[in-house]
């Protein structure tokens, strides 16, 4: 038994699914399924059951979860106490960013600080906010949009970063365009509108949803499609209209349309997530104050 193997096995308890564990830990599916089988040969009995997809601890696998998940928080601690220690002169971040950040603002930020620390190697994932919090992780920070949710993993600290808005585009010949040229649209105009949604789990799409079921206005949807650029080329192709943040926008030609919910703009706060945030590097804590910095 060592203690690689038992750092595995926590991340399998953790995420229930060695496909998502061997993704977290940068290893490959059978190099942890390996791990696994040598940790149970010497135990000498089960630790886990296959369960559709995933697994499912035995008894006696969840009792060795606990003593190999406070192994693997120790680990964790100490690797952050020898980053900090070796400050910012060499060093890794991994940062995760849900679509709209990672898009519009990331690239920015990644400029900046890697012109004031170009020895320090950054990788970056991303996905919708679901996914990259699914992640956490596996990353050192992460920037998400929309609601934060409650089912976040323990020592993980919310930082407040910037406010969004999320608008209506269209063509510029659509007859809202002509309508709603002094103003915003109100909600019930779309309901008789062909919509274009963002897919499952993204934050624009969960929030656009509870605006209209708040409102009472019924949803005709008709494309879903990943991520934004999808979304405005599938509006080019005069398909529905589309729903999008605002910074997405900032860089389009005059080919499409944006429009302003009324009587209150849809609006949402993008947030910084900080895993372990109780030993955080330094890495990880001067990209956080250029982030916030660079707010409102």
């Amino acid at each position: 038994m060592t203690p690689d193997q038992l750092i595995t096995f926590a991340v399998v308890a953790e995420h229930r699914n060695i496909s998502r564990a061997a993704v977290a830990l940068h290893l490959s599916q059978p190099a942890v399924s390996g791990q696994l089988r040598q940790l149970q040969d010497e135990f000498g009995e089960p630790l886990y059951q296959r369960d559709g997809r995933g697994v499912r601890l035995t008894p006696a696998g969840e009792q060795l979860a606990s003593y190999a998940t406070r192994l693997r928080d120790t680990w964790r601690q100490a690797h952050a106490y020898r980053d900090a220690l070796r400050g910012l002169e060499q060093g890794t971040l991994r940062i995760g960013a849900s679509t709209t950040p990672a898009s519009y603002l990331l690239p920015y930020l990644i400029a900046d600080f890697h012109r004031r620390y170009p020895d320090v190697t950054l990788h970056t994932a991303d996905g919708n906010t679901t996914e990259i919090v699914a992640a956490l992780d596996s990353v050192d920070i992460a920037m998400i949009e929309g609601p934060v949710g409650a089912d976040l993993p323990p020592d993980t600290a919310v930082h407040a970063w910037r406010q969004d808005e999320i608008v209506a585009i269209m063509p510029r010949s659509h007859p809202l365009a002509q309508s709603g040229e002094n103003g915003g649209v109100a909600l019930a105009a779309f309901g008789d509108q062909p919509l274009i949604l963002r897919e499952a789990g993204s934050a624009v799409r969960q929030i656009v949803e509870r605006a209209f079921a708040r409102a009472g206005v019924p949803m005709r949807v008709a494309l879903e499609i990943a991520g934004v650029e999808g979304v405005k080329e599938a509006v080019r192709a005069g398909m529905g209209i589309g729903f999008v943040s605002v910074m997405s926008m900032r860089h389009e030609d005059r080919a499409l349309c944006l429009m302003s919910l009324s009587p209150e703009p849809l609006t949402r706060r993008l947030s910084i997530l900080v895993p372990h945030a109780s030993a955080p590097s330094r890495v990880v804590e001067q990209f956080l104050a250029l982030c916030l910095a660079d707010g409102p």
